[in-house]
């Protein structure tokens, strides 16, 4: 898949880019909410509107039945889940498709600083025929 048939290509790139700015500048070894400040201060300077700890509905038939505060959320199309952990495992894959799937929202990032080299995975949230189904999607 290359750059021009992903969804927000242009936008998950600048995300990208701010994140291994974040990444080359602190390494590895801070809490999940020091890359967090960082990379709020990284998106600011790139001009992309973001709110960090945005509280998210989450909808089961058109019925708020939860929320959840993503970590960040870019441009109000693109939710940012960080880690800082030694391995991303499959629960952390799950949470970011689950808000993905919860609030409607297409694509998320799964960035893990808690590794000498930025760690991070592109997932879709995509509708086939009515339906929803997701598909990890790790190209940039």
């Amino acid at each position: 898949m290359n750059d021009k048939t992903l969804l927000y290509a242009d936008l998950t790139h600048a995300i990208l880019e701010a994140c291994f700015e974040v990444s080359n500048e602190l390494g590895c070894g801070y809490l999940e909410s020091v890359y967090q400040n960082a990379l709020s201060i990284a998106l600011g300077e790139k001009g992309l509107n973001h709110q960090k700890e945005m509280p998210l509905d989450v909808r089961f038939r058109g019925q708020v039945v939860g929320q959840f505060y993503a970590d960040i959320v870019a441009e109000d199309r693109v939710i940012v889940e960080l880690k800082a952990v030694k391995e991303l495992a499959p629960e952390h894959f799950a949470q970011t498709l689950n808000y993905l799937h919860g609030t409607g929202m297409e694509v998320g990032l799964l960035v893990n600083f808690g590794k000498p080299t930025l760690e991070y995975r592109r997932l879709e949230r995509r509708k086939h025929f009515g339906d929803s189904s997701h598909s990890p999607d790790s190209s940039l």
